[in-house]
């Protein structure tokens, strides 16, 4: 659907909606002036919730909880797909998220990663409670099954949501180890 609005001072207004993910236009003349990408629409978030809600409901709290480490998320842009998956490779839940379908962004799995972890620290209290051992983490991986980004991390004692705490430390360790040799 394209809506057409003018304005005057040959400023026009145009929006697109293609997929849900609304583009704004600002025009004078031919030339685009502006062009953003809005936030994530409800329906996406409703989509991305109910995918995360079906996977957490398989790890009903338990006397005995399930001897999971991890949690595998996997985002396919060419097909929309959010897939999750047990620590033996067993899809959890497979969901289709429209606005994701057939996206070329190259911010794509940046804005996902950012995305699914606001998701998860809204859920972080049924997440805590879910029947697996703690420690556990919800990962988000690549094609080839390999973790790229640590999405949620529960702890007994301890909940760490976002990026690494760790970040950098690989960096100030070399730097104090070669304070050490220099000494």
């Amino acid at each position: 659907m394209c809506i057409f609005v003018r304005v005057e001072a040959e400023l026009k207004v145009i929006f697109f909606f293609a997929y849900s993910f609304p583009l704004l236009y600002f025009c004078g003349g031919q030339q685009p002036l502006i062009e953003r990408n809005m936030e994530t629409n409800q329906q996406t978030i409703q989509q991305v919730d109910r995918a995360l809600e079906r996977t957490i409901s398989k790890f009903p709290p338990a006397n005995e909880p399930a001897a999971c480490t991890d949690i595998h998320l996997k985002v396919s842009a060419e097909s929309g797909e959010l897939l999750s998956f047990d620590d033996d490779g067993t899809e959890l839940n497979r969901a289709v998220i429209t606005a994701w379908i057939d996206n070329k962004d190259e911010d794509f799995f940046d804005r996902i990663t950012a995305l699914l972890r606001r998701r998860l620290q809204t859920m972080s209290k049924r997440i805590d409670r879910m029947g697996i051992v703690k420690p556990f983490s919800i990962t988000l991986e690549d094609d080839e099954n390999e973790t790229t980004t640590e999405l949620y991390l529960a702890d007994d004692d301890t909940v760490i949501i976002g990026e690494s705490l760790m970040e950098g430390l690989g960096d100030d360790l070399d730097k104090f180890l070669e304070q050490l040799m220099k000494d």
